[in-house]
């Protein structure tokens, strides 16, 4: 049987782990400083961000689910867990009986206000201060054009 696995090369290879290995400390690091800070778990920042980029400030499940490459059932406990504490609301939706909305509420609102502000000083201190203008630049490219061609694969 012949192995027709392209193998990355040893270039390839370290820059993908090193990669891998960026993002997992920053996510960490970044969930660790926020929650520390604000008591606001990640995943709430993260549903309450896409919350607040909407003017209504509503969202499907289903949608919130898709930008956050959640499974439906993740997402739904997770909602459920917001509402708890009073981050969000569930609102049926008229069209479709079995869809709901997710909206943020004031108190949401006041979380993500508190929140955002060490956010940006955390993504400041651990990313941003330590990589150039063009570096910048250069990702930005090749993250838009990576998230482009994996919509486009569904």
């Amino acid at each position: 049987m012949e192995d027709s696995v392209n193998w990355l090369t040893a270039e390839e290879q370290h820059a993908w782990r090193n990669f891998v290995r960026l993002h997992e400390r920053l996510i960490g690091r970044l969930a660790h400083l926020l929650q520390a800070d604000s008591r606001l778990a990640a995943p709430d920042f993260a549903v309450l961000v896409h919350l607040t980029d909407v003017p209504e400030g509503r969202r499907r499940y289903q949608d919130l689910a898709r930008a956050l490459e959640w499974e439906k059932s993740r997402m739904s406990h997770h909602i459920t867990r917001m509402i708890g504490r009073g981050l969000v609301v569930r609102e049926d939706c008229p069209e479709d009986g079995r869809g709901a909305f997710a909206v943020i509420t004031e108190k949401g609102r006041e979380a993500i206000e508190a929140a955002a502000p060490l956010h940006v000083r955390a993504v400041r201190s651990l990313f941003l201060d330590h990589v150039t203008a063009a570096e910048l630049r250069t990702l930005a490219e090749v993250s838009v054009r990576v998230v482009e061609k994996l919509d486009e694969d569904g």
